[in-house]
């Protein structure tokens, strides 16, 4: 079943500069200077749509004046033998004016009749000149558009070229496209079609799929397109159920057979035979180094076959040094279309030519690889050596051939059971690793009628647990992955004490402490003294943080100290995400900085896309501890859209809650609910309680700053539960002291400060341990306040947050007011309001305002954004801003992360406000 809708856009994605400059070339014609633009782009690039948008403008008329004459003409592959096929087809709707020998027509026309009825080529000039006067005098402006210059005939390219280059002064545009440059004139002004960005081919993807697809489905389709819309129209088109539910890979390449890869095998087709052979290499070793190429050339006919590919456009040299083909779908249809025998001819060559050279490990694996794709041995021998040379290989993110393919390769050539099943479950990891989760699940869906042994079967479980559990389904995560943990013991300790721990992230991400603890308490039975470094590791890892859920802080020190220690020497993503947690939980703002900085760096280098999106979670709570708001809206942003992208929906809905906070921080209170309620929804389909939680902590944080203490408590009161995560209920603390306190609650704010007293005591921070001072603060009497809010500002000059610093100044600030003593809270309102003005804090700089004015400051107004800003919302203002820009109403919505219905609803809110009627008065007002 096919899922392409069909639906389209009035505007082309990603193309608007081009667009306009087509328009433009159009409108200059209209008022009656002409000129020419030649598109280049290869096929699918878009270039006869945007032909038919300039087509479509320049036949638009007004009421006093007709459009332009339009002719239009594309090359045929059939016809380029035949003279003047291309302005036979130009001059059709003149054709009865120049039939009938119209005695108006210009001097000339007789000698064009002429040669279009008989196809004779006429020489020398008299022929193209009598087009252009032909096309001077049509009584009104002409557009011609030209496609596929590189099949139209010689004497029409010619002819249509000479009137290009003399419409400056005469009111006729040309609009010529081509995809080979060669084929096209180098003297006339070039427009070239660059691939779609990712957000452009993503707009492209909903509007030909209305009813959306799944996030990871979207970033593969994507990835595969290579920014060619005729590549995401082929692609969407060919999507199945099975696509769809993730039971089967998402394609690679455009169908066989479609549009695209018929262009592109005729293409193909016109090389000289010793040129194929040498782009069948190419496609076969994508990235092959210029030695290994040039050596092949000269088996054949020399560099002349080489030269001629890259003369073609079809090889390209890479910055490297490498070749590769110039598109990669171009190198998927040059393997496929070449035989099984030409296929394995290539593969033989490669590998001898690699034999015995000198680029170490990962030229071992390209030979490994070439000969199994030969069939140059016997199988079990050839995938042995597969294996053993992607062992030895250095990890590379970008390095040909995948390690997966390569598992998955040796697979195939291995004829037992438990040896396949071995392979296809470490292809599955790879594959899930590399952030495609479907093509893991596909490797493992191959093992299930296999007959495998405890350890094979652990393996892939433990595969398939992470893959559940960064799908969302937390319980179902945590049985797989505690049932993996129990084959793998025997045989693979390591392994299993991996399980173990992810099976601890399943149940700590669904809030289920009990289970947490059973998993920590089955890990404690494990220990052996000749544990590896990484087991060991695992195993303190999960002590400390079992001890934290206990509120046994002290004794949770020793663990995660010991984490702390000795996770910098391992270096792996994982390991370094445990010691910045353990950091975390010590108060080591700036060590777990540090090291979860080093995880992003080392995961991306290993081209671990699965774990982006956990690392960035650790470094955004590093960040989120020391105030640095901006670096955690951009990380979010980032992990978001990789956890869409790689089906992580865990993720997905903390780093939503994320972004809600720090929308609440900003003072966007529509925007900040808008996110904290979808992080919400996610985290309730998904059982993921820390979303949950820190979204409501994002909301309790808005009311705060609202003066809406009632909510705030309300809210805070399931946040600051034992159930929830530490981190969470030290964040939601102090906000909860503050509220009840305001409230009249003191036992409740007083019982809430117990856990903060015990952690921050514990860990010696001195930002945690400012924000318990200030929160004894404001249960103490007024004769003893001041002392702690003067000991609170000792300790976070110590720290690093320079946000919640300013909260306390306001804090203070306002109780010496009350204490009439207006002059000492001035100087702690005005440094509060500047921290707050720079973190473009809104409703936290109104507080301190409103607190200078009562202490007799005059203060001035906030802000200077015009009045459109000061008529709107602050989310309002964001998505006027957007629209002002010429985004739709479904790229706000994809932008700010809210529904194109709520984009309609606040649209017509603000046009109401502003005064406006269409985008075109909003965004003329807003610029």
């Amino acid at each position: 079943m096919s899922y392409l809708t069909g639906v389209r856009s009035g505007a082309l994605r990603g193309r608007d500069k081009e667009s306009d400059a087509l328009r433009a070339l159009v409108d200059r014609a209209r008022a009656g200077a002409g000129g020419c633009l030649l598109l280049l782009g290869g096929p699918g690039a878009g270039k006869t749509a945007l032909l038919d948008l300039a087509a479509a403008h320049a036949a638009t008329g007004t009421p006093d004046e007709q459009g332009l004459l339009v002719l239009r003409t594309q090359g045929v592959r059939g016809e380029t033998h035949l003279p003047y096929a291309g302005l036979h087809a130009l001059l059709r709707p003149l054709a009865d004016r120049l039939d009938a020998a119209d005695a108006a027509l210009p001097t000339g026309s007789p000698l064009l009749a002429e040669a279009l009825r008989t196809g004779a080529v006429a020489d020398g000039l008299a022929l193209p000149a009598a087009l252009l006067r032909l096309l001077q005098t049509a009584g009104r402006p002409v557009l011609v558009c030209a496609d596929d210059l590189q099949w139209l005939d010689a004497p029409s390219r010619e002819a249509i070229c000479f009137v290009a280059r003399r419409t400056l002064a005469a009111p006729v545009a040309v609009l010529l496209a081509s995809a080979e440059p060669g084929t096209a004139p180098g003297d006339l002004p070039p427009l070239p079609l660059a691939p779609l960005d990712e957000r452009a081919s993503l707009q492209v993807l909903d509007d030909l799929v209305a009813e959306g697809l799944p996030g990871d489905l979207r970033a593969a389709l994507v990835r595969a397109a290579r920014g060619n819309p005729l590549a995401l129209a082929e692609l969407a088109g060919a999507l199945t159920d099975a696509h769809r539910k993730g039971s089967a890979p998402p394609p690679e390449t455009p169908p066989r057979g479609g549009r695209l890869w018929r262009a592109y095998a005729d293409r193909l087709r016109d090389l000289p035979a010793d040129t194929a052979d040498l782009v069948l290499l190419v496609a076969a070793d994508p990235g092959v180094d210029a030695v290994t190429l040039v050596r092949a050339a000269e088996s054949r006919s020399g560099l002349a076959a080489l030269e001629a590919a890259e003369t073609a456009g079809v090889v390209v040299e890479s910055p490297d040094g490498g070749f590769d083909l110039a598109d990669p779908i171009l190198r998927h249809v040059a393997y496929a279309e070449a035989s099984l025998a030409r296929r394995r001819a290539a593969h033989r060559l490669l590998a001898s030519l690699l034999d015995g050279g000198s680029g170490g490990e990962h030229q071992r694996l390209r030979r490994a690889w070439h000969r199994a794709a030969a069939l140059d041995g016997p199988p079990d021998r050839l995938a042995e050596d597969l294996v053993r040379a992607l062992a030895a290989a250095p990890k590379a993110a970008t390095a040909f051939p995948e390690p997966f393919r390569v598992l998955e390769r040796a697979a195939e050539l291995t004829g037992h059971g438990e040896a396949k099943a071995a392979r296809l479950a470490a292809a599955a990891r790879h594959a899930w690793q590399a952030g495609q989760p479907q093509r893991a699940r596909s490797l493992l869906s191959r093992i299930d009628a296999l007959a495998v042994g405890a350890e094979v079967r652990g393996r892939a479980e433990l595969v398939r647990g992470s893959l559940e559990l960064h799908a969302g389904k937390t319980d179902g995560a945590c049985d797989t992955l505690l049932a993996a943990a129990e084959r793998l013991l025997r045989t693979d300790r390591e392994q299993a004490v991996r399980a173990l721990v992810r099976a601890g992230e399943a149940s700590y991400l669904a809030g289920d402490n009990r289970r947490f603890l059973a998993i920590a308490r089955r890990a404690e039975t494990l220990r052996r003294p000749g544990d590896d470094h990484v087991t060991r590791l695992a195993l303190e890892y999960l002590a400390g943080m079992a001890a934290t859920f206990r509120g046994r802080h002290r004794e949770a020190t020793a663990s995660l100290r010991r984490v702390a220690e000795v996770t910098p020497s391992i270096g792996s993503p994982s390991a370094l995400v445990w010691g910045g947690v353990a950091n975390l939980l010590l108060g080591n703002g700036a060590d777990a900085l540090t090291l979860a900085s080093r995880a992003v760096e080392v995961a991306r280098a290993h081209g671990a896309v699965a774990s982006m999106p956990q690392t960035l979670e650790i470094l955004i709570q590093a960040q989120l501890w020391s105030g640095r708001y901006d670096a955690v809206a951009a990380n979010a942003m980032d992990g978001l859209r990789l956890a869409q992208e790689t089906g992580r929906a865990t993720s997905g809905a903390q780093h939503l809650a994320w972004l809600a906070f720090t929308a609440a921080v900003a003072g966007d209170e529509e925007t900040c609910a808008l996110r904290a309620a979808r992080a919400v929804e996610l985290a309730a389909a998904h059982g993921v309680s820390v979303a949950e939680a820190l979204g409501t902590l994002a909301l309790a944080h808005l009311d705060v700053a609202a003066n809406r203490h009632a909510d705030a408590v309300h809210r805070l009161r399931t946040v600051a539960r034992t159930g929830d995560p530490l981190v969470v209920r030290v964040m939601a603390t102090p906000l909860l002291v503050e509220s009840a306190v305001r409230t009249g609650d003191i036992g409740q704010a007083r019982d809430a400060l117990v856990m903060l007293d015990r952690w921050a005591d514990s860990t010696r921070d001195p930002d945690r341990l400012a924000l318990a001072a200030r929160c004894h603060a404001l249960l103490a009497p007024p004769a003893e306040a001041a002392e702690r809010f003067s000991q609170a500002l000792e300790l976070h000059r110590q720290g690093a947050c320079a946000f919640e610093t300013a909260r306390t100044r306001l804090l203070y600030g306002g109780m010496l007011r009350r204490s009439r003593r207006p002059g000492a809270a001035r100087e702690h309102l005005h440094g509060a309001l500047e921290t707050f003005e720079r973190y473009g804090a809104r409703l936290w700089s109104e507080h301190a305002r409103a607190e200078l004015r009562a202490a007799g400051e005059s203060v001035r107004p906030s802000g200077s954004r015009s009045e459109a800003g000061r008529l709107l919302t602050a989310q309002q203002f964001q998505i006027a801003a957007l629209v002002a820009e010429g985004a739709t109403n479904r790229e706000v919505a994809a932008r700010l992360f809210i529904s194109p219905r709520t984009v309609e609803h606040h649209l017509r809110n603000i046009f109401a406000r502003l005064g406006v009627r269409s985008r075109v008065e909003l965004a003329r007002l807003l610029s």
